[in-house]
């Protein structure tokens, strides 16, 4: 249930409802908004009665909420949601754009990335210390040395950084060193991480799981949110694909469908979804007229030795080109 209060509601008159809904055994959380305050109802196993809110000074409405995720949903908050970051927006008609490598690979490497993404336009940069990967032999990140380095180009560019927490120690370093937590496909459903993620009250990139439903996808969210944590970014990047002509399946439908159903914004990652550096323009320009708020895109100078995912990684000069046709489709909102 979501208890609407009036747009003059006092500081007591919001206390009194909270208390009430903790002295029934349910948890109050407050979601200000941009003319009043609304105050979910969580963890309720059943249906609560208006009456007991209505009544209540300050209390305009109390509505019950028919979807099982409560927070993420639009019933609980109308407007789109807007993570506000220093310098620039996400969400809401705020377009940005995450580049870098897949993996962290040295200081040298990362640093001449970064300033070419940053040249051409991107606001974060992605890089992943820690690599949740198919098989153990396979490359899997610096770790905490891989965070230092993301940490040097912070310093040295000021593009913020967005980096993944594959358990739960590894987020405790992430939270200290990065921007933004990503939480990986594979992580999706890791519940006990989530709920640490959302404790973190950091921005939380939520990519979606490779064969996630859309509510499914919506209730890890749900997770986050739960915790007390209202900066989450869900971000598109394919569900396993029939045949091998891309690495994934890009689902653009998902864009709107979210749109519809939730306030959080939502980005999408072309160069998983794609698996191959040709696909990813034209991935991107679709995802760009679905509407997305944003992109994450593999970008290295030197993909061909990359330790991880060069195929899909574009190089900076097809990264400046890919910028400059964004920016010609979404004109406005950078």
């Amino acid at each position: 249930m979501l208890i609407v209060m009036d747009k003059d509601a006092t500081e007591p008159q919001i206390r009194a409802v909270v208390a009430k809904i903790n002295n029934l055994g349910f948890e109050a959380q407050p979601m200000p908004g941009g003319e009043r305050v609304a105050i979910a109802i969580l963890r309720n196993p059943g249906p609560v009665d208006p009456a007991l809110f209505v009544d209540m000074a300050g209390v305009i409405q109390a509505i019950p909420v028919s979807r099982p995720y409560k927070l993420v949903g639009r019933e609980m908050k109308r407007e789109d949601t807007v993570i506000h970051f220093p310098g620039f927006d996400l969400g809401r008609k705020h377009f940005v754009v995450m580049a870098g490598p897949c993996a962290v690979e040295s200081e040298a490497q990362a640093l001449a990335i970064a300033e070419k993404v940053k040249a051409a336009g991107a606001r974060v940069f992605r890089g992943g210390a820690y690599k949740p990967r198919t098989s153990p032999y396979s490359y899997q990140g610096l770790g905490k040395a891989g965070l230092e380095i993301l940490k040097k180009v912070r310093e040295e560019t000021g593009l913020l950084v967005v980096t993944e927490a594959i358990d739960h120690d590894s987020l405790r370093l992430v939270a200290e060193y990065a921007d933004i937590i990503q939480i990986g496909a594979r992580n999706m459903q890791n519940f006990s991480l989530l709920r640490c993620a959302g404790r973190t009250r950091k921005p939380v990139l939520l990519k979606r799981g490779m064969y996630a439903t859309l509510e499914e996808w919506l209730m890890a969210a749900e997770y986050i949110m739960s915790e007390g944590n209202a900066q989450v970014i869900l971000c598109e990047r394919g569900v396993r694909a029939i045949g091998d002509h891309a690495r994934n399946l890009l689902d653009l439908a998902t864009i709107p469908a979210v749109r519809r159903e939730s306030h959080l914004p939502i980005i999408v990652d072309p160069s998983h979804a794609a698996g191959r550096r040709d696909l990813v323009p034209p991935l991107t320009r679709a995802a760009v007229a679905a509407g997305c708020d944003g992109l994450i895109i593999e970008v290295h100078h030197e993909p061909e030795k990359a330790m991880s995912d060069g195929a899909q990684s574009l190089y900076p000069d097809q990264f400046q080109a890919l910028m400059e046709e964004i920016k010609s489709l979404k004109p406005g909102g950078w």
